[in-house]
């Protein structure tokens, strides 16, 4: 037997979780968001040093994809050497519920990975 394939589905074409995963999708993009949330506004080297694990070109690219998105200010300073510094947009701040939400998900279904027993 055939599933009913229901008209109203949210997830038909085009599929809004699609467009989702493309501006949020990968491995560090909720880390920097939360990091800029909470901190405001950072240099690029400051973001190294509190996202551990992540790499420079994984770094830069996240942020260029992160700011492509609207999600991230990138404002660039006029002295020698030049500053960048990077700061969450109103767009952005408008995942953090979201973000919170993902985490509370998380913490609620994988107890054993943030208490210890």
């Amino acid at each position: 037997m055939e599933p009913e394939i229901v008209d109203d589905c949210p997830c038909i074409d085009p599929c809004p979780a699609d467009a989702m995963f493309r501006h949020l999708g990968g491995k560090w993009k909720f880390k920097l968001l939360c990091t800029l949330h909470y901190n405001k506004t950072l240099r690029y080297s400051d973001m190294k040093r509190m996202v551990t694990g992540i790499s420079p070109t994984m770094l830069a690219s996240s942020l260029r994809e992160l700011e492509e998105s609207g999600l991230v200010s990138r404002t660039i300073h006029d002295t020698m050497p030049v500053r960048v510094d990077y700061s969450i947009t109103e767009a952005g701040e408008s995942l953090v519920p979201i973000l919170d939400e993902f985490r509370d998900w998380m913490v609620a279904y994988e107890p054993h990975l943030y208490y210890k027993r």
